[in-house]
């Protein structure tokens, strides 16, 4: 893409930007109002009054031509009273009642787009920070290539103040990170070599080489742009709403200018209801709630997809969350080591663990992170079988071990019962046994231990509005039950398939509307089919943050709830923006009606009251009560 100077770009591509020249009509309207005020002050009233008409038209015209677009495309807006009201002053011959509502329109729309502004900014600014270029190593020399052509296994130098690409891992060293952007986080964080680093953060520290694990178009970051744009292009439900109950309020407004005039014979009333019925609370309110409840809920380190998505967090009633990742570790932990007479702890966990190193199984690779984690020297094993979902056996150092289920090693095993070793041990836990030169050496004890702040986060969803908690786990139904049970949830369900998961979801919608949370690919047909799908984005599946409505970008579970109260906010300031705003709208329409209120007056009226609407929608983006602490 080629960038065009400022200075050599036609002069006709300012008149021909909407934007500027939306800008422009509030000026307009304002200076005219103004230049007529003097003049009637002159005594010059027949001068005032083409003034006062010249600054209509251009806003009228303006407005006339969004009418025809918006027909042409069968939608039917409120702009069609302030079109009316507008042409119906003129008309009249009370072209200083046209002025001002012109001044009143073209400054809510001015209003309006600052409002979306300002509360899209903690959203848009992901997208300004899109790396472009980096650095990567090629033959032990660095060259700069496009982000586009980075492939996994690339080896990158981040360097201070850069934006990481792609994610990745530490190669070596250390990389301090700052999150911000990404979860919200202000304190930068260190991750050492062989952790992971997610595109986004900004290197706050020395250089460090990162490992490629995903392509640019995969990373973290890149998802995170995708699910930016599409909430910004989003309309939620309650603005369509708003749209149907726009026609009602129409008909409504022009049956009462009419009957008014009918009545009473005085055209006069007809002129200043339609100037007080521009229907500011139902077209502005409701937009600028919603997006102040995504920009709020944005700086939490939580993305909602769209507006609708909004709506549905401020409704739900039931939370199925997935158990393993989510409100637990999702990784075995080395908990207690119980070896015979003879045997050491550590050297039973470094026999155990060097075997384990020939093995991709989960909990293999738990043993050997425990093993390293205490400083001791594996050594290579040598014939090693495998028994895929059972054990392995083979020589360690010219003995021969056996690690595995305690019927596995038990069968393998001369001497010893590994079912004797499993008295004391946790509920829900994991057991290796281990046979060393024929006998039973003893056992490994290993969990996926319970998240330290789920108790906390479990409750703060209850006070955020959550009347049904279940846990759902693919786990066995016993590991699911003693995780459930110590969390104090309504509901249990425990070895569930993909499918199975999906049937949950739907069989607690008799409940209310369901947020399912989860982060595993295996969680993603349940995400889609909830009310609103929740996903741990910050160490999650791609898949479960495509099929999901919010993203969280932070390991914190304890956001969920501060996004609930969030968009519960926003969703009962949009609905007090529009019963206040139209409440007083019709108030002021009957006085109106009544003749107790001229067109003027009834103008500033109205313009207070949209005034007023707006801003008390920009409440929307600020946390209300404090946050508390799980």
């Amino acid at each position: 893409m080629t960038v065009v100077p400022a200075a050599e770009r036609p002069a006709r591509a300012w008149i021909a930007s909407p934007a500027r020249l939306r800008a422009a009509l509030a000026p307009i309207a304002l200076i005219g109002l103004g230049a007529g005020a003097v003049l009637i002050f002159r005594g010059e009233p027949d001068l005032a009054f083409w003034v006062f008409t010249l600054a209509t038209l251009p806003v009228l015209a303006a407005l006339l031509v969004e009418i025809v677009v918006s027909l042409g495309r069968g939608e039917v807006g409120l702009d069609l009273i302030a079109g009316l009201s507008m042409s119906t002053a003129l008309l009249f011959g009370e072209p200083l009642a046209g002025n001002v509502v012109a001044l009143m329109y073209a400054g809510g729309q001015a209003l309006e787009h600052f409002a979306e502004g300002r509360a899209r900014r903690d959203m848009t600014a992901l997208l300004g920070r899109v790396a472009r270029t980096t650095m990567r190593y090629d033959d032990g020399r660095l060259e700069e290539v496009a982000i586009d052509a980075i492939e996994p296994g690339d080896r990158l130098l981040i360097r201070q103040g850069e934006v990481v690409p792609v994610d990745g891992t530490v190669a070596e060293g250390a990389a301090v990170l700052d999150l911000s952007a990404l979860t919200g986080e202000a304190i930068p964080v260190e991750r050492g070599q062989g952790a992971e680093v997610l595109s986004g953060a900004t290197s706050a520290g020395p250089a460090f080489d990162l490992d490629v694990v995903r392509p640019a178009a995969d990373s973290t970051y890149a998802r995170i742009v995708r699910l930016v744009e599409a909430a910004q292009h989003s309309k939620a439900p309650m603005a369509r709403l708003a749209d149907r109950y726009a026609i009602v309020f129409l008909v409504f407004t022009v049956v009462v200018a009419g009957g008014a005039w009918f009545l009473t014979g005085d055209r006069l009333r007809a002129l200043a209801v339609l100037v007080v019925a521009t229907p500011c609370p139902l077209i502005l309110a409701v937009p600028v709630a919603v997006i102040s409840g995504m920009s709020r809920i944005a700086r939490l380190g939580v993305l909602i997809k769209t507006g609708g998505a909004l709506e549905a967090l401020a409704r739900v009633a039931v939370a199925v969350i997935d158990k393993t990742g989510t409100l637990t570790h999702g990784r075995a932990t080395l908990l207690t080591v119980k070896a015979a007479p003879g045997f050491s702890a550590d050297e039973l966990l470094r026999l155990a663990a060097s075997l384990e190193q020939a093995s991709g199984h989960v909990v293999a690779a738990a043993l050997v992170d425990a093993a390293r984690s205490r400083g001791l020297v594996l050594s290579p094993p040598a014939s090693v079988r495998e028994t895929a979902g059972f054990g392995l056996e083979g020589e360690v150092d010219g003995r021969a071990v056996v690690v595995g289920g305690s019927s596995f090693v038990g069968e393998r095993s001369l001497q010893g019962d590994p079912r004797a070793w499993r008295t004391g041990s946790p509920e829900g836990a994991v057991v290796v046994a281990v046979a060393v030169d024929g006998a039973v050496a003893g056992i490994l004890v290993l969990a996926d231990e319970i998240r330290a702040d789920a108790p906390g986060v479990l409750r703060r969803l209850r006070e955020a509005g959550i009347r049904r908690i279940v846990l759902a786990s693919g786990d066995r139904l016993d590991v699911a039950t003693a995780v459930g049970a110590k969390l104090g949830v309504d509901g249990i369900l425990g070895e569930l398939t993909p499918d199975a998961k999906v049937a949950a979801v739907i069989a607690e919608r008799s409940h209310g509307p369901v947020m399912m949370v989860g982060d595993g690919v295996n969680d993603a047909p349940a995400l889609a089919a909830a009310s609103v799908g929740v996903a741990l984005g910050a160490r999650g599946a791609a898949a479960s943050s495509e099929a999901a409505d919010v993203v969280l970008l932070v390991d914190e579970l304890g956001k969920l709830a501060e996004a609930i109260e969030a968009a519960r906010r926003a969703y009962r300031i949009a609905l007090q923006s529009v019963v206040v705003g139209l409440g007083l709208s019709v108030l002021a329409m009957g006085i109106a009606a009544l003749g107790y209120l001229p067109p003027l007056a009834g103008a500033l009226t109205q313009e207070v009251i949209d005034v007023a609407v707006i801003l008390n929608a920009l409440r929307a983006l600020t946390g209300g009560r404090r946050a508390r602490q799980p």
